[in-house]
């Protein structure tokens, strides 16, 4: 069951020529902008190809099938959120409560900029979420987080750290994703951010007294 889910989702081989990795690169534009417009249930392979000018047959030498596209690009949304997040929370020049800040305002940022395409990724997520590669994608992440809490957090115990983390990550990625729904002035999402990070802060510190 494992290696069927797995080939289903997983691309047929990496690109090893600037040329082919050239290709996949296109293909993935095509898909991106194919995915925005037309959003999860009317994506294709034949549309994909044809958006990035090249055959279906060659679309299939890297990627067997649209959940293979799509979780390519999932999967890309992911590192780049893992790679914002650590950019953020690592960054130990900083207090912890002024990196909460940053990631407060860097993440509602980019959900924004990005919604159309995260929309279309979670309605297409039922192709893939469930996938060993899946699971795995998510969980470094989640480690970051963790690393943070005991900056933010070190007399507390670790159940406390733990879900204050799961707290602040889940509500920040919930209402992010209901808040860029509708379009938004820079001006409205400034404040927006600046109201979430007030309300994380203020939790951070009223565990920090306990």
């Amino acid at each position: 069951m494992t290696d069927r889910r797995n080939a289903q989702i997983s691309s047929r081989k990496q690109p090893k020529q600037a040329r082919s990795a050239d290709l996949v690169a296109a293909i993935l534009e095509a898909a991106a902008q194919v995915l925005a417009k037309e959003g999860a249930q009317r994506f294709t392979t034949a549309r994909v190809a044809e958006k990035a000018g090249v055959s279906v047959g060659s679309l299939y030498q890297y990627f067997p099938n649209k959940a293979a596209i799509l979780f390519r690009l999932q999967s890309d949304e992911w590192r780049q959120t893992t790679e914002l997040l650590r950019a953020i929370l690592e960054d130990d020049h900083r207090p912890p409560l002024e990196r909460l800040r940053a990631l407060v305002h860097a993440f509602i940022r980019s959900e924004c900029d990005e919604a159309g395409m995260r929309v279309a990724l979670n309605d297409a997520a039922p192709l893939y979420r469930d996938a060993p590669e899946a699971q795995e994608a998510r969980v470094s992440g989640g480690r970051t987080v963790q690393v943070f809490m005991r900056e933010a957090l070190p007399k507390a115990s670790k159940a406390t750290r733990a879900l204050a983390g799961d707290l602040i990550m889940s509500t920040l990625s919930a209402v992010g994703k209901q808040f860029s729904e509708s379009p938004r002035t820079p001006a409205e999402i400034e404040a927006y951010a600046d109201a979430l990070a007030d309300m994380f802060c203020a939790y951070i510190r009223s565990l920090d007294r306990d």
